[in-house]
């Protein structure tokens, strides 16, 4: 069972078991994500996927891990590390566990939750309409993130998502004073 995975650089030939991940299509890029996983005995072993480095996640509640490239969202068994559901071209670009065991994703308007597996995923509502959401930190069962407001890119807040209720929530807002006005 896969109980840690991390984002790495590509390692020395030799250093770990590797399992290529790679869908064939005219849309791939040439850039490859490499993943440590590390198992229950603490055996290590890489995954090689194809495209940019973006996130990876574990769910032992779920027996999920998903990782997240420029290319694909990969959805993996966390016993055998092999795919079960594969998304091309994915607009996500941040990604998240909750403490429930539910994946939190983002692109850069909106979250989704994604309940059993890829196929299943459900909007989060927001009090806004946000761009450029960068998540931060779980406190407890709160996610706090980071975004600007629709057409206000002045209007820098910090949100929080609640994966007990499901809302969104403004934590504060910092506005940014144009040119003119600092005159």
């Amino acid at each position: 069972m896969i109980i840690e995975a991390e984002i790495i650089s590509q390692p020395y030939s030799g250093e770990y078991s590797e399992r290529i991940y790679d869908n064939k299509s005219a849309w791939n890029s040439q850039s490859w994500t490499f993943i440590k996983f590390t198992t229950g005995d603490y055996s290590e072993w890489c995954g090689q996927f194809r495209g940019f480095p973006r996130k990876v996640a574990i769910s032992t509640l779920k027996s999920i891990v998903l990782v997240l490239t420029s290319d694909y969202l990969y959805q993996l068994d966390i016993e055998s590390g092999d795919v079960i559901n594969l998304e091309d071209q994915p607009q996500y670009h941040d990604l998240t566990v909750a403490p429930n065991g539910e994946f939190i994703i983002a692109d850069y308007y909106n979250l989704e939750k994604i309940i059993k597996d890829l196929k299943q995923k459900t909007p989060i509502d927001s009090p806004i309409q946000m761009d450029m959401i960068e998540f931060k930190k779980w406190d407890d069962s709160k996610l706090e993130f980071t975004c600007d407001e629709f057409m206000n890119w002045d209007r820098h807040l910090t949100m929080t998502y609640d994966s007990k209720t499901n809302k969104i929530e403004i934590k504060n807002t910092t506005q940014q004073l144009g040119s003119n006005a600092a005159k």
